[in-house]
């Protein structure tokens, strides 16, 4: 218990700095160099939906059982360094602080101009922005945070609690498969099959649990019974089973609409609205949305700390 607030502390303080070794990022190279392997003796639909069912399996098992034995092996023969690893790995994990640091980058970009807020922004989603204006700015960044609320905080903290770094580990590999290869175009169509339906499983609990976290710890500040209302009415106001849960809770919070038509790879991807217009975005939605984001973390804290005392 101790070692999962060390690691929500140590991510708060620190965020992700560059060049720091991340298990993340090997797993990234690990994805596409099975991307590549995969491709180069696929010949058909079923051969390439059934390597990415294998890239899926052996990633799973890759991701739970390293850690999983690395720390029985640590917990036996030096627990001070099990603790330090347990922290470590269980910290990688976790995107609060780095969802912050990305999200604030666009806002103070956005201060100076345009060109470069469209820029900083493309560091964080996959639409296009280079014709974004300054409100579709402001619902990209917004929509981004809240979105990443449940699978860049709240799942991976909630299956940290369940099983430990090797569970949360497993989670974020489901989490980088769909990111690079979960993508309904042609090119992923069928590689990335498997690799969406499992991230799509493996966030039902935790995207649900992150709208409802997000509006009950928001009880005295913003709008809740909106929140809760259009979180529930806009549920499935996505392309996704998941992500309209914490969009439409932070939408109902703060009384605006996300959603709508996005151009991914020059491709326009219609969506539905999510949420009601009833005003229009302003700058600082982005940081309400970001003390959300923070509210909803440290309220899972506290329920997992009053199951565990």
């Amino acid at each position: 218990m101790i070692d999962v607030f060390c690691a929500v502390l140590l991510d708060f303080l620190t965020g992700d700095p560059p060049n720091f070794p991340h298990p993340i990022r090997w797993m990234g190279a690990l994805i596409a160099a099975e991307e590549n392997l995969v491709r180069s003796y696929a010949r058909t639909d079923r051969g390439g939906r059934a390597g990415g069912l294998l890239i899926v399996l052996f990633n799973l098992c890759v991701a739970f059982g390293v850690p999983w034995l690395l720390l029985r092996t640590f917990r036996r023969v030096s627990p001070p360094t099990y603790h330090v690893l347990n922290v470590y790995l269980l910290y990688t994990c976790l995107a609060a602080r780095c969802l912050r640091d990305e999200a604030v980058a666009v806002l103070k970009a956005l201060e100076q101009g345009i060109k470069g807020a469209r820029h900083r922004l493309s560091y964080i989603v996959g639409r296009e922005t280079s014709h974004l204006n300054e409100t579709e700015i402001l619902r990209a960044t917004v929509e981004t945070v809240a979105e990443n609320t449940a699978d860049g905080v709240i799942a991976p903290l909630l299956y940290a609690m369940i099983g430990g770094a090797p569970l949360a580990l497993a989670y974020k590999m489901v989490n980088t498969m769909d990111s690079m290869l979960g993508y309904k175009n042609e090119k992923y169509r069928v590689l990335g099959f498997f690799p969406a339906k499992a991230d799509d499983f493996w966030n039902y609990v935790p995207a649900r649990l992150s709208g409802i976290l997000m509006n009950l710890s928001c009880v005295f500040r913003f709008n809740v019974k909106d929140g809760f209302r259009i979180m529930l009415r806009d549920r499935k106001n996505h392309k996704s089973p998941n992500c309209a849960y914490p969009e439409g809770a932070a939408a109902g919070l703060l009384g605006i609409q996300l959603g709508g038509d996005n151009v991914y790879f020059g491709e326009v991807v219609r969506k539905p609205t999510i949420g009601d217009a009833t005003r229009p975005l302003e700058c600082q939605d982005i940081r309400r949305t970001i003390e959300i984001m923070f509210r909803a973390e440290c309220l899972l804290l506290l329920i997992f700390l009053a199951f565990r005392w």
